[in-house]
């Protein structure tokens, strides 16, 4: 079968999934694809403002449910991820991206220094690091729910939880790191309904403008 139509069915047959089959777990070989995709993500200006806890756990996930406006996801499925973004990028955090760039593609000490002035000038400029860094972890959260259904990995993205709670159990507190969203990653359920409804979506002419 072609690349493009294994993506297209791939896409069509995900759905946020309701109910996962507590029983089932996602191998290591296929979760290590998972979480390199999420490692592999791409952040604006490579900054990777972002940490991902991953929640295997499972007296820690049987806490979630009263986390998570009493939804079941967290506690059934495999593998529970929430993504946290920086609350700051500030010039500590950004000389260590840069000597990572030096380190990575063995340049001079002193190649990255324009970029790093760059970073350091247009950061300084933003009013909340946290909202430009929750918006980059948006985009990890697609990204590994695309690789997910290539993987035939079911997942159900989570906006309804309670943030503060999450940091308090993951120990996020006082740290420079806070919970945006997450996503539950795993096998739907037999009885899950909702993996045999149709698809809505408006149609191209609508949504897709070609200029």
């Amino acid at each position: 079968m072609p690349l493009h139509s294994t993506l297209i069915e791939s896409l069509r047959w995900r759905y946020a999934t309701k109910r996962f089959d507590a029983s089932k777990k996602i191998d290591a070989e296929t979760w290590q694809q998972l979480q390199s995709s999420l490692v592999l993500t791409p952040s604006s200006y490579g900054l990777q403002p972002w940490k991902f806890l991953v929640i295997t756990d499972e007296a820690v996930k049987s806490q979630l449910p009263a986390i998570s406006w009493n939804q079941l996801q967290p506690k059934d499925c495999s593998h529970m991820v929430v993504f946290a973004a920086r609350k700051t990028v500030d010039e500590e955090y950004i000389n260590r991206f840069i000597q990572t760039v030096v380190s990575t593609r063995e340049l001079p000490a002193d190649a990255m220094n324009g970029y790093r002035d760059i970073l350091v000038a247009t950061t300084a400029k933003m009013e909340s690091h946290l909202d430009w860094n929750s918006r980059q972890v948006y985009i990890a959260l697609g990204q590994f729910m695309m690789a997910a259904a290539l993987l035939q990995v079911d997942t159900c993205p989570m906006e309804g939880i309670l943030p503060e709670k999450y940091d308090a159990l993951l120990g996020l507190t006082d740290t420079e790191y806070t919970t945006v969203v997450a996503c539950a990653a795993g096998y739907r359920h037999e009885a899950d309904q909702q993996a045999a409804a149709k698809k809505v979506r408006f149609s191209d002419n609508e949504l897709v403008v070609t200029i």
